[in-house]
């Protein structure tokens, strides 16, 4: 099982970790529920396309996404294993991240 996180995705962790406790107060859930979100996500890297494929106006972007509780981890197949690519919170505006902008390459896309 091969997996890693981009730079952004152990952001995202941080980030996470501290909503995770500044909700609880409790170190122990908040341990608790980053090891499971964690694990939710690496045990794709076993079948990379078993998470459900990201569309957006009928194009595959290239990413799968697994949702956990408040957040959705959003990841592509590769290396034989995954490429953690953001995790975030399922109310955020998550699409503008994913979507091409102006002046962005559509190869910028993961190829499937």
């Amino acid at each position: 099982m091969k997996y890693s996180y981009s730079p952004q995705a152990e952001e995202d962790l941080i980030r996470i970790q501290d909503e995770v406790f500044e909700a609880s107060r409790d170190k122990d859930i908040t341990e608790k529920y980053l090891t499971e979100l964690m694990d939710k996500v690496e045990v794709k890297a076993d079948y990379p396309r078993s998470g459900a494929p990201l569309y957006w106006f009928d194009r595959f972007t290239g990413y799968y996404y697994v949702v956990f509780k408040a957040y959705i981890a959003f990841y592509y197949p590769a290396d034989e294993g995954i490429r953690i690519e953001r995790i975030l919170h399922a109310k955020s505006d998550y699409m503008r991240w994913i979507i091409p902008r102006q002046g962005v390459s559509a190869d910028a896309i993961p190829k499937e």
